[in-house]
């Protein structure tokens, strides 16, 4: 599948321009918005790495997700991937951070049907979660988290852009 997510270039773009710097953290996923950042011509200048966490102990070891959250909720959880982007961006040292956790199929996972998606964001000023329900085959669900992790995150910089300039112009 060579569909291509159109919000990398402009997200790699934006982060560039306003000196930031991005970190990924995935499960379901497995490197795919690591490689979708990547495939873009001068990535480097704000994409500071990733993790590929699919085993719940690297999701708490390296990432510091909450342990007793893990063992309660399990890994597919709006909560943990809420931590995973944390996580990530602290570990990383970068200014925001991503992450995806899921079910891609083709079995459920941790009680959750196939389809089950949340994907996460951590900027300088909090974060949001967004939990999804997609469908289709398993190439398809890791293809849409792609696209909507990169969504969320593409409207949570326009969101931190736009208080910035309220600040810069005395609150208007």
């Amino acid at each position: 599948m060579t569909e291509r997510v159109a919000d990398a270039a402009g997200v790699l773009r934006l982060l560039a321009e306003r000196g930031e710097t991005l970190a990924v953290a995935e499960s379901l996923t497995g490197g795919l918005v690591a490689a979708e950042l990547t495939s873009v011509p001068g990535a480097s200048r704000s994409f500071r790495g990733s993790v590929t966490a699919y085993a719940t102990e690297i999701k708490r070891d390296v990432l510091g997700v909450d342990g007793e959250l893990l063992s309660v909720r399990g890994a597919v959880d709006a909560e943990v991937a809420r931590q995973m982007a944390a996580g990530v961006r602290r570990a990383l040292g970068a200014s925001w951070g991503i992450a995806t956790t899921g079910v891609a199929g083709p079995e459920p996972q941790d009680g959750q049907p196939v389809g089950t998606v949340h994907v996460a964001v951590e900027g300088p000023a909090g974060g949001k979660v967004a939990s999804l329900r997609l469908n289709g085959e398993r190439a398809d669900i890791r293809m849409e988290s792609v696209r909507r992790v990169l969504e969320l995150l593409s409207g949570e910089l326009d969101e931190n852009a736009r208080a910035q300039d309220t600040e810069r112009n005395g609150g208007i």
